[in-house]
């Protein structure tokens, strides 16, 4: 197993940091165990702390404006990696992003990137990085077809509480709070595993999943099926919390039907912002109401969605409890706001459903 963390990492964020295209950033400022996280680039936030800028809790991770800076504010503690924290749509590297990168790895930086645009394949990326004796790493890149997993029905032999973690939207929270679900079962001495399906997850260490969208389609159910599965074996966790990707009605990411096929949640915990009125990035491509996504979920899968969980974007503070009672009278389920006010009341709801 890979020693954990692997390095110091500043994370890329140009442009990005504070809207739904710097949900990689967010997720390693918020936690991760694959990496010491020393800082965030984006200009725009320059001179202020990552954690204040996103959630309002500091969390000691400094923005600057540009990588050298970023390079030299890390002292002595010697930043080692440059962690692509943009998640744009489509997945394409911009021209800007791609002159940072030469220029973190000229300041001796390893890469990581989970975009589509594969900097390993780039033959002045891949030159550049030889001279400098580092590292390129493209965590999209799909694994060798002899290794991928057709569906076969071990599912069936997984005894633990499965639990699913869709969306009504993409880049809405679901890892963020398939993470604090499996926090708060640990924190109750319960075994258990959060199964990545994306890229950021991967970067914040997951010990099991995939990266749902660099497959081939027809092997999409095998390996979230063997992701599952061998969490069981190697770990044999009370509960397994599989992270959603995109969601079931997305008109560009259309995500979540491979989730319930094959990962065969015992229960959906169904993550929601009230405040978007259309799809993330789609003007003119309406949400769909809340309690048809639920229905559409229950309808494939055979199985309860159980909760809902509030992205309280654009929503004061002091209104989030409103909206959740809200939410909860108008579709009957129960509502948390689990980054705000911890998965706990959550966790001790999903503790009473039996496998």
């Amino acid at each position: 197993m890979t020693q954990m963390p692997e390095g110091n990492a500043i994370v890329y964020c140009e442009g990005g940091f504070n809207t739904p295209n710097g949900k990689t950033a967010h997720g390693l400022v918020r936690f991760t165990n694959r990496y010491r996280v020393m800082s965030v680039v984006d200009s725009h936030y320059a001179g202020r702390d990552a954690g204040a800028v996103l959630d309002g809790k500091p969390k000691g991770v400094p923005v600057f404006a540009a990588i050298e800076d970023a390079v030299q504010g890390a002292g002595d503690a010697a930043a080692t990696h440059l962690v692509m924290g943009l998640a744009p749509d489509g997945g394409r590297l911009n021209h800007t992003a791609r002159l940072d990168v030469k220029t973190a790895i000229r300041c001796g930086l390893n890469v990581d990137c989970g975009l589509h645009d594969f900097l390993s394949d780039d033959r002045e990326m891949a030159e550049l990085a030889a001279q400098h004796r580092v590292v390129i790493r493209d965590v999209r890149k799909p694994p060798p077809r002899g290794e991928l997993h057709f569906f076969s029905g071990l599912i069936e032999q997984v005894k633990s509480l499965k639990i699913a973690v869709l969306g009504t939207d993409s880049a809405v929270g679901k890892r963020t709070t398939a993470w604090l679900i499996v926090d708060a079962f640990r924190r109750k001495a319960r075994g258990a595993e959060l199964i990545g399906t994306g890229q950021t997850a991967w970067m914040q260490g997951a010990r099991f999943g995939i990266v749902m969208d660099a497959l081939i389609n027809d092997f999409v159910s095998g390996e979230i099926e063997y992701a599952v599965w061998r969490a069981w074996q190697e770990a044999a966790p009370d509960v397994i919390v599989i992270e959603g990707q995109g969601s079931l009605m997305n008109p560009a990411y259309p995500g979540g039907f491979e989730i319930l096929a094959a990962g065969r949640p015992d229960v959906v915990v169904l993550q929601h912002a009230p405040a978007r009125r259309e799809y993330d990035g789609f003007p003119g491509y309406p949400i769909h109401p809340l309690a048809r996504q639920v229905q559409v979920i229950e309808l494939l899968s055979g199985k309860p969605v159980v909760a809902v969980t509030l992205n309280h974007e654009e929503i004061d503070d002091d209104r989030v409890p409103l909206v959740c009672d809200a939410v909860q009278k108008a579709i009957g389920l129960p509502t948390f706001d689990v980054l705000r006010d911890g998965a706990d009341g959550l966790v001790e709801l999903l503790a009473g459903y039996p496998k």
